[in-house]
């Protein structure tokens, strides 16, 4: 007992130094209007004063992210104001050792200047308070983030004079308007954002490499060699080099035709809106996952995929008519008669475009297609190079049945997707990870000759290319089971159904107190309650940017300690009930989109403090809209 009452003793003498130092507060606030009296509608001047005391400092508003708090000032709802601006003086900046990077800084004092363009409306004296949020430091140390309220009154009086306000020494630091805010704009037409196309450049050397890959399925492969006589000989004697090639760059142009053809009439049906809708469309991913199950039978031998001969004929002729036209329409025929093995290829990668925005089903098939036809050309115009091509044998065979089991793993994610959306909850996270592992030790198996299949004698010798592709598959496949007793997988999160038990990033482990889904209501009156802001989070069951800010955003130590300090709310628009309609409508009318993920923060009497549009891999970036450093969008 001794020992007991000691230790609490020794524990309260050494927070006595921090208690007084968070009690006495060293950063004190005022607000004083320029103008004791407004004319109606007219600008209302307000002096911020901040009087810091000696030893510490306070940080600017434009503070570059990844440091400390800032300084953050906002003016309530109130309908004397319509709008309003904040002005910084100069802070000195400089590096912090503390940080390691460089920081914007106050002491002594520091004013800040509030233009407020007041309402027509107004009259009469009204109270206009300000919001500050900051933390206060040391060269050693530093305070919580604190936010406080100071206010001063407005007197509206008709053919009051303006004050005097000068912006000389002084930096806007952002614009807002007085809430209820109202939603914003839409995305600008004049092009992507740089966001945008940081995605968008990955995204089309992938597909573009999908075109590469496509090159050595069974379907394709054996075509080279053919094809490429094929051009070389339509020639003359005098100039055969010239039209091999052109003849090459027609038949390209006709694959290429095809596949961008199959984005363009994906985003012509479904629409700038509807193409978003589309990937999470039960009936869309049903019909996907049983095409795919079709595709992935076939190519294990079960039945063979074929075109209805009649339009191959048609267009086989046509090709044989000879000139360019001939060309352009074997390219056509060539890219049908190889779908079988196109196909699940093609697949993923128009479904992954159909889940973003924009042109991005047109540009994946075009990169697609590309990379598919750009070998023909080029063995076109260096035809000695196929002889160094490798010989069609056993190989492509192989290649086929490992494909076929790969396609029935990528079907069920199509399938999880119905699942999810619909909440029947038959695929859950652990039958879907058990069917995966099964999935993916299959093809290391059957190179290894464990299974016995086309392709593979008993008695074939082991090649060490094969090992080691069966044993990247057995890594893979065993790399799958600690997610069967519910750890992270890190980026395959993303594609894996959530947990029916999950909270805010966690799989499975039960939601927390704070956490709500599709109850914005029940989310509110808990922040009331607790005086906390709210981080509203649009989301979907099948999107898989979500699963991954979920999975590995919001689970790191630095993001989970700023959640939970907040109401988190996961609002679903993907599903077929009446909550993820309702959802989706008011998405779409506050801030006019219906895009996921995105997210939003509201304090209790739904002000919008801080919106972030999207998935992201900074962790910075996010911490610092958390922190209601970002502003609204």
């Amino acid at each position: 007992m001794f020992r007991t009452v000691f230790l609490r003793l020794a524990l309260a003498t050494a927070l006595l130094p921090f208690l007084a130092t968070a009690k006495d507060d060293p950063v004190q606030w005022t607000l004083k209007a320029r103008n004791s009296s407004v004319a109606p509608g007219g600008a209302a001047i307000f002096e911020l004063t901040a009087t810091i005391q000696d030893g510490w400092h306070l940080y600017s508003p434009t503070t570059p992210p990844g440091g400390p708090i800032i300084t953050t000032i906002r003016l309530p709802q109130t309908d004397a104001v319509a709008k309003y601006q904040v002005y910084r003086p100069e802070p000195v900046r400089k590096m912090d050792p503390n940080f390691q990077i460089e920081t914007e800084t106050y002491t002594g004092s520091a004013i800040f200047l509030v233009q407020a363009d007041t309402a027509k409306t107004a009259s009469g004296k009204v109270p206009v308070a300000v919001e500050v949020r900051y933390q206060a430091c040391t060269g050693t140390k530093c305070l919580p983030p604190v936010k406080k309220t100071v206010s001063d009154t407005l007197t509206f009086a008709a053919g009051a004079p303006a004050a005097p306000f000068s912006t000389v020494g002084y930096t806007l630091i952002g614009a807002a308007s007085s809430p209820p805010i109202s939603a914003p704009k839409a995305a600008s037409s004049a092009g992507p954002s740089p966001a945008a196309t940081q995605d968008l450049l990955p995204f089309l050397l992938t597909a573009f490499g999908f075109g590469l890959a496509a090159l050595f399925t069974p379907c394709v492969f054996p075509m080279i060699p053919i094809t490429v006589s094929f051009f070389i000989g339509q020639g003359g004697a005098d100039q055969p080099k010239k039209s091999g090639w052109i003849q090459a760059l027609i038949f390209c142009l006709g694959i290429i035709v095809l596949f961008t053809g199959l984005g363009f009439l994906v985003t012509a049906i479904a629409g700038p809106f509807g193409v978003v809708q589309l990937g999470s469309s039960p009936w869309v991913n049903g019909f996907i996952a049983i095409v795919f199950f079709a595709f992935g039978l076939s190519l294990l031998g079960a039945f063979e995929l074929t075109l209805p001969s009649g339009v191959l004929t048609k267009l086989n002729s046509a090709s044989q008519g000879g000139g360019y036209v001939g060309t352009l329409l074997m390219g056509l025929t060539f890219s049908l008669t190889s779908f079988a093995c196109i196909g699940p290829i093609v697949g993923p990668l128009l479904i992954a475009s159909v889940q973003s925005k924009g042109a991005q089903p047109v540009l994946g098939m075009l990169a697609f297609a590309t990379g598919l036809a750009a070998p023909f050309f080029f063995l076109a115009l260096f035809p000695s190079y196929l002889q160094r091509l490798p010989r069609s044998g056993g190989w492509m065979a192989r290649v086929k049945i490992v494909l076929g089991f790969v396609v029935l793993a990528v079907m069920l994610k199509y399938l999880s997707n119905v699942d999810q959306v619909l909440q029947t909850h038959w695929l859950t996270r652990e039958r879907f990870l058990a069917a995966w592992i099964v999935l993916f030790a299959l093809p290391g198996l059957y190179l290894l000759g464990l299974i016995v299949m086309e392709g593979i004698k008993r008695d074939e010798r082991l090649s060490v290319s094969r090992a080691l592709i069966a044993a990247l598959f057995l890594i893979f496949s065993i790399s799958l089971i600690p997610g069967l007793f519910g750890q992270h997988l890190g980026e395959l999160d993303a594609f894996i159904p959530e947990s029916t038990a999950t909270g805010i990033g966690s799989i499975s482990q039960a939601a927390p107190a704070n956490y709500f889904k599709n109850n914005l209501d029940g989310a509110l009156a808990t922040a009331k309650q607790q005086n906390k802001l709210v981080l509203v989070n649009f989301t979907g069951y099948a999107c898989t940017n979500c699963h991954w800010m979920k999975a590995n955003m919001f689970t790191r130590p630095e993001i989970r300690s700023l959640l939970d300090n907040m109401v988190i709310v996961d609002l679903y628009t993907d599903g077929t009930d009446v909550e993820s309609e309702k959802n989706q409508k008011l998405e779409d009318q506050k801030f006019s989109t219906v895009s996921i993920p995105f997210y939003a923060i509201m304090d209790p009497n739904q002000t919008v403090v801080a919106t972030f549009p999207e998935s992201t891999r900074d962790a910075q970036k996010f911490m610092a809209f958390l922190e209601n450093k970002s502003p609204i969008v």
